[in-house]
Formats: C-alpha cells, sequence, structure tokens
C-alpha cells in the first residue's frame, strides 16, 4: 500500500496496492493554489500513515510540536517527505494508470505487433500508389494502359491494405478499452520538503527536510542514499518499530470485543486512554509480530479464547461492578456498521448474493439526490439484478454524496482517514430500517420465507424471530408479533390495494401463488424484526 510500486518487479495487484497513497481529497477548482494543495496532500498523508500505522496523532505537529507526544514539527515533514516522490498534478484530476493482466498483456502485444506490420504494409502500398500515380502522369501516351493498369492495380492494395490496418487497430482499441484502469503511485524526482512556520505553505522559510522517520523512535541504518517510501514501509514492520504491532492488535482486539484494550484506536499516545490490560496489549503485539504478521493467526487466536466466548448478558455483579465492560468478564454488544446491517437483512431476506469481487454496485439511493453533483454532473442509476442485493462492501461511493442510508448508520464519507467509526442511536436511523427500499424488499422477501414455512402462525412468528435473532422469543414477545400480524391481517384485508402496492417495492418479483393480503401483513411483521435491536446488534 505504501510502497507497492517500489517493489523488485512490481506485480500488477502491488502496484494497485500503492493507489492506496493516492485516495486523498484532491481538487479541480479554477484558481486553486498549487503550493496549498502539495501541502495539504503531504499533511493527509501524514496523518494516515500516523493514525492507521502507528497510532499516533503526528498530524498535531503540522504547525508547531506535538504538545503530548514527542513528535517535533521536523518529524512531521520528514514524514512527509517519503511521500514527495509520488508524481501526481497539484489541482486537476487523478491520472489513471492501465493494469492490464497478464492475459491481457499478451493479447496486447500480440495485436500491437499485428498493428505494426499492417501499418508498415499500408504504409509501403501508399507509397507505391503515389509512386504508380507519378509514372501515370509522366507516361507517354503508348504507355498510358500499362501505368494506368499498374496505378489501379497499387491503389487496390492500398485500399485493402487501409482496411487491413483499421481493422487490426480497432481490435487492438477494443482490447485495450477492456483493460482496467487504476490509481496507482508513480515515482519519480521528490521535490523539496520544507518545515513550514505555523503550518504556512506560504512562508518558505523553514530548513529543508530528507525523509526520516520520527527522531525519537528506532533509526533506520540508510547511508550514501535518500531514504524512500520502501524503507518507510519496511521500518513500519520492523521489530525495532515497537508502535505498529500494538496498534494493529489493538485494532483487531476491538473488532471482536467492542473496544480497544486502549479505546482510542488511533491515539496510544499521552492524550489517548491507558490501556486497560497493557501486558495482554504487549503479549498479543508480540505474538502478531513473531508470527509474521499473520492476521489470520491473530484472529483465530483471540476468537478461540475463553474471553470471545463468555456469554454478552451481565449479572447483577458485574452491571454493579463493571457496567461498560471495562475488565472483560463478558462479551461486548454494540450495533453493527452500516454496511453489515444492509447485510444482515439481505442474509435473513434470503436475497444476499455473495459473490466476490467486480466491480462497484449501485443498490437503490433516492430519485434525484446527485442533482447538484456537478463537474461533470451525473446521475445515479439503480443498478439491476444481483448487483441489487451484493454485500454493502461493493457499493459505488461518492464522497461528496455517500449512500444516505448508510451514512444515518455513521460510515464515514471517506474524505479523510478514519481510525474508528462513530457508533450513535438516532431516530433516522429506524425510519431507514422502515422505509429505506432496501430493507421494505428484504422485509418482503424475508415474509414470503415466512409465509412458506409449514405450521400455524405461531410456529412461522418463532421460526421468523429465531432466524432474525439466533434465538426463540419471549412470551411478551411471541404476544407483541401475534398481536401486529393480526392487527396487519385486518387492516390490509379492508384494503387490498395498499397490500399490493406495499409489495411492489423493488426489483425481485413477488411469486404470483401467495395471498398479497397475506404477505403484506407478514411484511410488516418482518420490517418490525428488522427493526429490533438484537437484529441489527452484535451480541
Amino acid at each position: 500500500q505504501l510502497a507497492g510500486d517500489l517493489l523488485p518487479d512490481a506485480s500488477r495487484a502491488q502496484q494497485i496496492a500503492s493507489g492506496y497513497n493516492m485516495l486523498l481529497q484532491t481538487t479541480e477548482e479554477g484558481g486553486a493554489q498549487p503550493g496549498e494543495y502539495m501541502v495539504k496532500y503531504a499533511a493527509d498523508r501524514v496523518r494516515n500513515v500516523s493514525e492507521v500505522w502507528l497510532g499516533a496523532t503526528m498530524g498535531c505537529a503540522e504547525c508547531h510540536n506535538h504538545k503530548y507526544d514527542p513528535f517535533t514539527q521536523r518529524d512531521f515533514y520528514s514524514l512527509g517527505a517519503f511521500f514527495a516522490d509520488i508524481q501526481e498534478p497539484a489541482v486537476g484530476g487523478r491520472r489513471h494508470t492501465a493494469m492490464p493482466s497478464p492475459e491481457q498483456t499478451a493479447k496486447l502485444n500480440e495485436l500491437n505487433a499485428a498493428l505494426s506490420a499492417a501499418d508498415k504494409a499500408f504504409k509501403e502500398a501508399e507509397a507505391a500508389a503515389k509512386m504508380t500515380e507519378e509514372a501515370l502522369k509522366k507516361a507517354a501516351d503508348a504507355d498510358k494502359p500499362a501505368a494506368e493498369a499498374a496505378h489501379k492495380q497499387a491503389v487496390e492494395e492500398r485500399d485493402a491494405a487501409k482496411t487491413a490496418a483499421d481493422a487490426a487497430r480497432k481490435e487492438r482499441d477494443a482490447v485495450q478499452g477492456q483493460i482496467p484502469q487504476s490509481l496507482v503511485s508513480v515515482s519519480g524526482n521528490p521535490h523539496t520538503m520544507r518545515i513550514l512556520p505555523r503550518g504556512n505553505w506560504l512562508d518558505e522559510s523553514g530548513a529543508e527536510v530528507v525523509p526520516a522517520v520520527p527522531a525519537f523512535l528506532t533509526q533506520q541504518a540508510i547511508a550514501d542514499r535518500r531514504a524512500s517510501r520502501l524503507d518507510l514501509a519496511k521500518w513500519i514492520t520492523s521489530p525495532d518499530n515497537p508502535l505498529t504491532a500494538r496498534a494493529f492488535a489493538n485494532r483487531v482486539w476491538k473488532l471482536f470485543y467492542g473496544r480497544g484494550i486502549s479505546r482510542d484506536l488511533n491515539d496510544l499516545g499521552g492524550q489517548g486512554q491507558l490501556p486497560t490490560h497493557p501486558e495482554l496489549l504487549d503479549w498479543l503485539a508480540v505474538e502478531f509480530r513473531e508470527s509474521g504478521w499473520d492476521v489470520k493467526r491473530l484472529v483465530k487466536l483471540l476468537v478461540t479464547s475463553g474471553t470471545y466466548r463468555q456469554s454478552s448478558v451481565p449479572t447483577a455483579e458485574q452491571k454493579e461492578k463493571d457496567p461498560t465492560n471495562l475488565w472483560v468478564a463478558r462479551q461486548g454488544r454494540w450495533r453493527l456498521d452500516a454496511e453489515l446491517i444492509r447485510d444482515t437483512a439481505l442474509e435473513i431476506s434470503g436475497l444476499l448474493v455473495d459473490s466476490t469481487g467486480g466491480k462497484s454496485v449501485k443498490p437503490y439511493q433516492p430519485a434525484k439526490y446527485w442533482q447538484h453533483l456537478n463537474f461533470p454532473q451525473r446521475e445515479w442509476e439503480n443498478g439491476k439484478g444481483d448487483e441489487l442485493y451484493r454485500r454493502g462492501l461493493y457499493t459505488f461511493w461518492c464522497r461528496s454524496f455517500p449512500h444516505p442510508a448508510m451514512t444515518a448508520f455513521d460510515a464515514p464519507n471517506r474524505e479523510e482517514c478514519t481510525a474508528e467509526r462513530a457508533r450513535s442511536n438516532t431516530p433516522q436511523q429506524a425510519l431507514v430500517l422502515l422505509n429505506d427500499p432496501v430493507f421494505v424488499e428484504a422485509s418482503r422477501a424475508f415474509a414470503e420465507r415466512i409465509a412458506s414455512q409449514p405450521g400455524d402462525d405461531a410456529t412461522k412468528l418463532a421460526w421468523a424471530w429465531q432466524s432474525a435473532t439466533g434465538r426463540a422469543p419471549t412470551e411478551a414477545e411471541r404476544a407483541i408479533l401475534a398481536s401486529l400480524l393480526k392487527e396487519q391481517q385486518a387492516r390490509y384485508a379492508k384494503d387490498a390495494e395498499s397490500a399490493k402496492q406495499l409489495l411492489t417495492v423493488g426489483e425481485s418479483p413477488t411469486p404470483p401463488n401467495f395471498d398479497p393480503v397475506v404477505l403484506a401483513a407478514w411484511t410488516q411483521v418482518s420490517r418490525t424484526i428488522f427493526n429490533a435491536y438484537e437484529t441489527t446488534a452484535r451480541f
């Protein structure tokens, strides 16, 4: 990600990974100052690297020495100097690079060779046609019939050669057009980096700096050359660097326990909260590092532990002594992230398309949501078929207009590095679960599954709750759901058109063998189940 393009004989995947460096905010605004934006890009990369890999807030040292941690302003700009070699326009769009597969490269080489031969043949035929044309002009009357015949043949050969060259070019262009384009880091001569007094990009009186890691940490053994991004990447994963393994282990712990051993994932420094179990964090960091940075092994270590396999139901003593579960005496419970809430609804409903890879997809989004998106103007077009039901991970993302349903559940807009998502609880979230087409359609599809189950309504209600939450409903929950079902059946029996209208939400077809009144009533029950905390939370 930091230096894949600098690896010897970098593979296609390694080059594409280096596009990580290019995902910052850019501008195409008229009148934007190039110098100002080059400083912005450098600062963004320093904040990103320090928060993600070091668990440090080096961004605080852009204008002055860090007030709480031993990072200096020189450290900030020296770290930024590692990225000074990246060739990019200060103002204007990012240039994409063709990233052909080995098969596409071989095919392209073959077609380019054929095109080169066809172009050569055309040029030779064109020259021959010109020669016969000149000969025809100069020919004596007695020789004109032979000269005309020679010129006619030369013209026919030229036209045939041009047709062949055009066909070869069209075939080459067709293959070239199928080659994916990607943002990649392109290295070149580095520009000068200076310490900017007070972070002012207009003040170039500060000293020049060269790439270097923070001075108080173990230094790299580099002599007689300028350090590169590859050196930075190697230092980040060096056994001598005490920060990376701890920051990463803390982040993975948070994924499985709801909070980090040190609460602030992006700040393990002086202003971050001290680890609740410092020896455990150190041990996990060493285990992770000595395993060769094996993420799967770290995950297995956590999920097979007795700590992870605890119940999340607190005892009275735990509630009294540790209400926030600071000491991990029980498993945690928390609301799922935005993408997982959508994926959960699709999985329960049976709509989820669990394929891997491919282009981004466009699930349902409000009409005209992009109407104020300019330069250029664009319109969101909902996807078709399987595209609508793929995992949220594959959703097309526009940072200026992020997907509104996911934003409601705190999905970041991705304009800046977000080491840890916020987790809010708002009325808008309940409205999304009730009314967003994704969840209405998923509710209807789940209702089809419920209505298809054998047994009476009570049995079907129990199956529905068990399928969504992983446990049987309590007597109180059974009573509430049964009352709701009866109420909705009576409602739609009086208004069959409303039932039919509800069942039209979404692209997936409704089987014709279902009674609309019955299916609409079960759909309302499904919407209620999808809105339950246990359906949208992890226990």
